[in-house]
């Protein structure tokens, strides 16, 4: 089975110039940021893809002299989860809606954030992955937790009713990834644990005469 092949850098450099135009289109972004659902749950992480395709253009060069600022992914990963506790402050959503400045921190800090991740999540190991979505995850539920049964709103922009909906979904997002890393974890591991298992082929092999 041929495996499809891996978008070069220039390619991914272009997906990530195209999606900012499509969610910097004022239409779109005032479509998006009609609710708070979409706010939130569509125009961030489209965001923070943009960002993780910028990171995946950037010559090996360029990566190689953040390696040291970077050990193990932890300060990229860091860095990463305090960006995003930022955001989902409630009063950041309404600034980010009639402040342009703020509206163009937001940008920028997803865009880092998802270059963070990009450059991060392979060398932070299973461990601090484990660890960094241990922090991510339960503030996001709990941030979904307080929207969802707060009598009143945290958004002066938004409606309650998109309030209680935006915390449901905060908390089942949360809980999905959750899932969904731990059940790739158990197959990372089972993986590893057969393969130590295996028996060497070299060894194996009768020494040639």
């Amino acid at each position: 089975m041929k495996l499809p092949a891996v978008p070069s850098r220039g390619a991914m450099a272009l997906m990530a110039a195209a999606l900012l135009c499509l969610l910097a289109w004022p239409n779109a972004r005032h479509g998006l940021e009609a609710s708070m659902t979409l706010h939130m749950l569509v125009q961030y992480p489209l965001l923070a893809l943009a960002g993780y395709l910028l990171a995946a253009a950037l010559p090996r060069h360029w990566t190689a002299r953040l390696h040291p600022w970077n050990a193990h992914g932890i300060s990229g990963l860091f860095a990463a989860a305090l960006m995003l506790a930022i955001l989902m402050i409630p009063r950041v959503l309404d600034l980010a809606l009639v402040d342009g400045r703020i509206e163009t921190l937001k940008y920028l800090a997803l865009l880092a954030c998802g270059a963070a991740i990009r450059l991060s999540w392979r060398p932070a190991g299973l461990l601090v992955q484990g660890f960094f979505l241990g922090n991510v995850l339960p503030m996001m539920a709990v941030v979904g937790n307080l929207y969802e049964t707060s009598p009143l709103r945290v958004c002066n922009a938004y409606l309650l009713d998109d309030q209680v909906q935006l915390g449901q979904m905060l908390v089942w997002v949360a809980a999905a990834t959750a899932a969904a890393w731990f059940a790739w974890l158990v197959r990372a591991l089972m993986q590893r644990d057969a393969a130590a298992m295996a028996p060497d082929e070299g060894a194996t092999k009768p020494a040639a005469r």
